[in-house]
This record gives C-alpha cells, sequence and structure tokens, in this order.
C-alpha cells in the first residue's frame, strides 16, 4: 500500500516505523530536515521536505496514487486542509486525521465527504484517555482491551502468589467457574511467550492475556490475583489536553485532584472543572505530595508533555504510598527502563494511537486492531465472509483452520451473542472473529484467511 504521512513528529515516526514494518510504500513529509533524516537514516522509506498541505509538495510525495494519507502534523488546521487538498485535487481513497480541539471534534458534521472530507479521525490524547479509564475501571490489569463495540474484552494481568489458579493446569479454569466462559489467548513469562495449552502451568509473574465478555473480566482476574479494591481517589499531574479530558471523564464516579505548575492554566482549569480539585503546584515535590495525603491515593497519573516530569512524580508517589501509579510515556527507549522501576504502567500514545490506523491498512475485512507488546504482537477483530466454498474460515471448525503459529482464536460475537472459542466451536458467515497473535510477522497469512475467493464475488 502506498501511503503519505504529514508529520514527522513523535506520533508521525512511531506510525512510519511500525506501517514500514510490513513491506508498505511510506513517503513522510515534514518540514523540519532534522527530523526527517533521523527518519530516514532509521527507516526504509522515503522522505519530501515542505509544507504538509500545500499541493505541489503533495504531489511531490506521489499524492497522485496514493492509497492512504496520514496527517499527523501538530497543527489540526494543516492535517484537515491536507484532507481536502487529498480530496479535491487527487483522489486519495483513504484521509486519516489527527485533530486534537475539542472545538472540532465536538462538532461531527464537520467532518464529512460534503464538508472536511476525513475518513478517519484520530486523537493520541483521547485514546490514552480511553485506556487509563478503563484501567481504573479493572485495577489490576495492565491492559484492558475492547472488541465488539465492547461487548468483549481482552484483558492483561500479571499472575500473583495465592491467585486460584496460579501453579494449577488451564484445563481447572472451567472447574473453578462453571458458568463463566474465557480463553486465555497468551502467556508471557520472563519476557518470553508460552503458547497456552490445556497442561500449562501458569506461573508467579505470568503475564496472562485472556478474553471474556464484558461482564465476566472480575471474576476471571480474580482466579489469577488477589482484586483490589474499587478506586476512589485520584490524582493527576497535568492540566494539558489528556488531563483536562481525564478529569472530566473521571470526577463524575471518583474524587479527583489535578496538580499542574502553570498559573493560568490552573484558574482556567478550576472555572472549568465541576468536581475536581485543582491545585498550583509541582508534583515532584515531597511536601505538596505529603500535604495532599499521597498515602490515600489509589491512582496517580502523570500525563504532563514532560516523560521526565511523568516519571519521577509518578516514583515519589510510589514510595510515598500511592497504591498504584502511571505515567505518560513518549520516548520508547524510556518504556524498559520504567518497567523495571516502582511505576506499575507505562502508557504510551503512540501505541494506544496506532491500532485504529492498522485497521485501515489491512487486508480483509478487519474493523479492530491493537497493538501490543511494543509493536511485536497484535489482537484483531476480523468478519469472516463467503461460504465454505469461497472462505477459509467460515463452514469450519478452529481445528480445522490453518492458523499460523502461535495466534489464537479468543472469542467469537455472531450478532449480540458472545462465543469464547473452543476447538470445535464453528465459524458462521459475518462473525466477528478476536485473534490474538504473538508473532506479528505472521499477520498476513491471518489477513488471507479472511479474504473471500472470487467465487463468492
Amino acid at each position: 500500500m502506498k501511503i503519505i504521512i504529514l508529520g514527522a513528529g513523535q506520533v508521525g515516526s512511531s506510525v512510519a516505523e511500525n506501517l514500514s514494518r510490513e513491506a508498505n510504500d511510506i513517503t513522510v513529509v515534514d518540514n523540519n530536515y532534522e527530523l526527517l533524516s533521523k527518519l530516514q537514516d532509521r527507516l526504509d522509506i522515503s522522505t519530501v521536505h515542505g509544507h504538509a498541505a500545500h499541493p505541489d509538495i503533495l504531489r511531490q510525495a506521489g499524492a497522485d496514487d496514493a492509497d492512504m494519507i496520514i496527517a499527523v502534523t501538530n497543527s489540526d488546521e494543516t492535517n484537515m486542509v491536507a484532507c481536502q487538498v487529498a480530496y479535491t485535487l487527487f483522489h486519495t481513497p483513504t484521509k486519516i486525521a489527527r485533530v486534537r480541539s475539542r472545538s472540532y471534534l465536538d462538532q461531527p458534521q464537520l467532518f464529512t465527504q460534503e464538508a472536511l472530507p476525513v475518513d478517519m479521525l484520530i486523537s493520541p490524547e483521547q485514546a490514552v484517555i480511553d485506556q487509563v479509564q478503563r484501567l481504573i475501571e479493572f485495577p489490576g490489569a495492565l491492559q484492558v482491551l475492547d472488541f465488539a463495540d465492547g461487548r468483549v474484552r481482552l484483558v492483561a494481568v500479571r499472575a500473583y502468589y495465592g491467585g486460584p489458579l496460579v501453579g494449577h493446569e488451564l484445563r481447572e479454569l472451567g472447574g473453578h467457574m462453571p458458568n463463566i466462559q474465557t480463553r486465555v489467548a497468551a502467556i508471557y513469562r520472563r519476557g518470553e511467550s508460552v503458547i497456552p495449552q490445556g497442561d500449562t502451568v501458569i506461573e508467579v509473574d505470568d503475564e496472562v492475556f485472556f478474553v471474556a465478555a464484558k461482564g465476566h473480566i472480575r471474576e476471571v482476574m480474580s482466579e489469577l490475583r488477589r482484586l483490589d479494591r474499587p478506586v476512589k481517589k485520584v490524582m493527576l499531574v497535568g492540566g494539558g489536553n489528556i488531563g483536562r479530558g481525564l478529569a472530566r471523564a473521571l470526577e463524575g464516579k471518583y474524587q479527583v485532584k489535578l496538580i499542574d505548575h502553570n498559573a493560568q492554566r490552573v484558574e482556567q482549569l478550576s472555572s472549568e472543572l465541576e468536581r475536581t480539585l485543582v491545585l498550583l503546584g509541582d508534583a515532584a515535590s515531597e511536601e505538596l505530595l505529603r500535604e495532599e495525603n499521597i498515602e490515600n491515593v489509589d491512582v496517580f497519573c502523570g500525563v504532563t508533555n514532560d516523560d521526565e516530569v511523568n516519571i519521577l512524580s509518578a516514583m515519589l508517589a510510589k514510595r510515598l504510598g500511592a497504591k498504584k501509579v502511571m505515567s505518560l510515556i513518549n520516548r520508547t527507549a524510556y518504556v524498559d527502563l520504567v518497567e523495571s522501576s516502582d511505576i506499575d504502567i507505562a502508557i504510551s500514545p503512540h501505541q494506544a494511537t496506532i491500532g485504529g490506523l492498522l485497521a485501515h491498512v489491512r487486508r480483509g475485512d478487519v474493523v479492530v486492531v491493537h497493538s501490543l507488546r511494543r509493536g511485536a504482537a497484535e489482537a484483531i477483530e476480523a468478519v469472516a465472509h463467503g461460504d465454505m466454498n469461497s472462505s477459509k474460515v467460515v463452514g469450519r471448525a478452529i481445528e480445522d483452520i490453518r492458523l499460523p503459529p502461535a495466534t489464537t482464536i479468543g472469542a467469537i460475537v455472531r450478532g449480540d451473542q458472545v462465543i469464547i472459542a473452543h476447538h470445535d466451536t464453528v465459524i458462521e458467515s459475518e462473525d466477528h472473529v478476536v485473534l490474538f497473535l504473538v508473532d506479528k510477522k505472521h499477520i498476513a497469512e491471518v489477513e488471507k484467511l479472511f479474504q473471500v475467493g472470487v467465487t463468492f464475488l
């Protein structure tokens, strides 16, 4: 696929890195020579220097025959105009824009073919807000990912000593919870993947990914670890787009405090937010955190634009007694350092965003993609079409489907029915199939499984 990425900043470079691994023809446009040079040194891509929305620059980048334009510059206006130019002059089939301002996002009628022809809006900030909300809803989870409009969830938890299933074989899970269906999709042990089988024994500190219907998540989690008490008190650091959005989303259910060092922003947030206590100060100040009873905080979340501030304030909060701490991390190089520290969860806006883009790049009818393990693994929701003659999956039991190595079908959504996959489950046309790929290099094989043969057409 020929893809033009507008913007070589953190989001653009992350998107370019992910998409270039999959044999796509990538061109990145930016007006910063240094950013383009760094990208070209480490990736097999083309670059064009210039303004991302100018027609001559887009033509130079290959817009005449591009399949997709992904506009992720730091300017909402540039991104939207670039999509308009691509639609009007080059008839680009798929146009994706990063839009951050709520003023635009709250007016969906703007983004139509008759107005601003944007096929997909992406907001890394909103993706982070959604991710943190799910983690707060399910304390103890490392990741919570939605499929089929939230009816099915893939959850990652770390197995703790004392969990009923820890030290036991996976086949015993059904006996522990006879009325609840779930499927373990993957296990990571000391950084290496373990393919789950019936006789696989769960060990302490295993990172276990399981699939279950939304209403059964807590029961399954309780088999692997002691459930954390429900969250009541949340402390946020950073009053930018993410901090503001998180406070607004959380203040109706939780006691929320927000710390920011900018007096003008604090004053503005105090007037905007209804129930959030907004504080002026340095979140890395031990005195301030103690004054605000950090030892009683259930979740502390650093979401400033500065990775160092997020990391240091979260580590301090943990040392002073906060139950769980999360940090927003933009630099990939910091993730390993953070995961071996006192910080419970590192949140990457790029990983939270890339899934929505990958769903548009995938062949076959792939409707949801979640990038996992820093891009090495992937969870997808694909729709089965056709019949036994035209499809490699429809009308076949899962045990008869030639899945790529280390690929697991976790669940099937058929209308309003959630079916946890078993070896003899038969896939029907229009089923939504949730799969986990331990190794992303097999994605092309999965795509082929869900492509319809010519006999169906």
